[in-house]
């Protein structure tokens, strides 16, 4: 059993704090979901990182707010009553995706960056947006784990302070 979490900002536009953010992810892994078992990367990269990693992998064009990549063995994904969840892979959030939606949705970037993991997370679980009728059921616990997250954490600290030179 592993719990490794890497969280990584690849981008340098909008300030974000990484401690929080790993503090959210793990408290959604461990409490929320009850996953003991992780080996997970989450990178907050930028509109152009994400369109070629969409273009390169998914053979999508342009930008997107999430893509996974899911590593756990098959033999790993069972749905048996009583078998421990396991979770490997990576998650890529688009800081400008998030930007973005949060102006179209009347929220903050920050609760969208949230947003984004616990998708993310989701979908490593097994949760299709693909289908309308499981896209509603998946949309249903994403919102459900974000207001827990919302409650347990002030999401605007997610925005770091930029220190002012003298």
């Amino acid at each position: 059993m592993s719990r490794t979490l890497v969280i990584q900002n690849r981008q340098r536009a909008t300030p974000v704090d990484i401690r929080l953010l790993r503090q959210i992810t793990e408290t959604v892994l461990l409490e929320l979901l009850h996953i003991d078992d992780f080996e997970l990367g989450v990178t907050i990269v930028r509109a152009s990182e994400m369109a070629a990693l969409n273009e390169t992998f998914l053979d999508h064009e342009g930008s997107t707010d999430v893509i996974t990549f899911d590593y756990t063995e098959p033999e790993a994904k069972s749905n048996r009553p009583g078998a421990k969840l396991e979770l490997h892979g990576e998650i890529f959030v688009c800081i400008d995706d998030a930007r973005s939606q949060a102006r179209q949705f009347r929220t903050t970037w920050q609760s969208e960056l949230a947003r984004y993991v616990v998708h993310g997370i989701l979908h490593l679980l097994g949760h299709d947006d693909l289908r309308a009728v499981v896209r509603k059921k998946m949309k249903r616990e994403e919102n459900r784990l974000v207001a827990k997250i919302g409650h347990l954490f002030t999401l605007s600290k997610l925005a770091r302070k930029t220190k002012l030179s003298a």
